[in-house]
């Protein structure tokens, strides 16, 4: 017991034994600075200013721009940013695709991609094979009566926006008579209009060039985007007078009827309304007469 206290007394003593520090001018030996110090203050005064140099490392890095150097830090302001752009290019992503596969849609058709047998005649649309047969489609009698009424009421109004034939008219691409009508039940989605080769073949309002070329099937066609989702399709010209983005107005001549492509027995003019990638039957707004 005496020797355990009598080494914590001697560890003690070394502790606090003093000691003097003094700073000498090299050249003349004087005294310039001298002051007493023992280990224990020694180790207080270098653990504070251990303290100190972290404190102030750590307010250094949290109230300047130096903290966006430390990996995996971000601010709020960042992330917020980051999360908000994200979503906005998810939405951009989703509404690029949505456009992006409803052309597609139709140059595959008009560029012969798609076969015949996907295909109705001069349809635009694909058969689809996904329907059960089984299923019974026939509108009942109250579904008819309201059919009825409600084709009566809009039968001119091919847009919503299109309350009368005064303020949306569509001019006849061209004049002649009706070989083959528009029927959902063969899936041919447009009327063929049988007139003299060579004759014009106009535009039905104004509107866009979205595509004009050849086709295999179709021969040369041209179809024109117009407002409020409308797009008309020209098939079988002898030749086309415009090219992908010109603009044209209403009765402007766009191309010349003719007999081309694989699915034609004789001069004629295909030609297909679709407003909002739906198809609607010409004849209901436009006198071929």
């Amino acid at each position: 017991m005496q020797k355990k206290k009598k080494t914590k007394e001697r560890i003690l003593q070394k502790l606090l034994h003093r000691y003097r520090l003094v700073v000498l001018n090299d050249e003349t030996f004087e005294e310039r600075l001298s002051f007493n110090i023992n280990k224990l203050n020694f180790a207080l005064i270098l653990m504070l200013a251990s303290l100190i140099l972290v404190g102030l490392t750590a307010l250094l890095i949290a109230f300047t721009p130096l903290r966006e150097y430390i990996p995996g830090y971000t601010k709020a302001a960042v992330k917020n940013k980051t999360t908000d752009l994200a979503y906005k290019v998810d939405s951009l992503e989703t509404e690029l695709n949505k456009t992006k596969n409803y052309f597609e849609s139709i140059q595959n058709v008009l560029t012969g991609k798609v076969s015949a047998t996907e295909i109705e005649s001069d349809s635009i649309i694909a058969k689809d094979t996904s329907v059960n047969k089984n299923l019974d489609l026939a509108p009942s009698k109250t579904d008819s009566l309201l059919r009825e009424q409600v084709e009566k009421k809009e039968k001119y109004n091919i847009l919503p926006k299109a309350v009368s034939k005064t303020n949306f008219s569509l001019f006849a691409p061209v004049k002649g008579t009706i070989s083959r009508s528009f029927t959902t039940e063969h899936k041919h989605f447009g009327v063929d209009i049988n007139a003299s080769e060579a004759s014009p073949v106009k535009a039905v309002k104004d509107g866009a060039v979205i595509f004009s070329e050849w086709t295999m099937e179709t021969g040369f066609v041209i179809i024109l985007e117009h407002t409020h989702g409308l797009i008309s399709v020209y098939k079988h010209n002898k030749n086309l007078l415009k090219k992908q983005g010109d603009l044209v107005k209403s009765g402007e001549v766009i191309a010349r009827l003719g007999n081309t492509g694989v699915l034609t027995d004789g001069p004629h003019l295909h030609f297909e309304l679709w407003v909002d990638g739906y198809p609607v039957n010409p004849q209901d707004y436009i006198n071929f007469n």
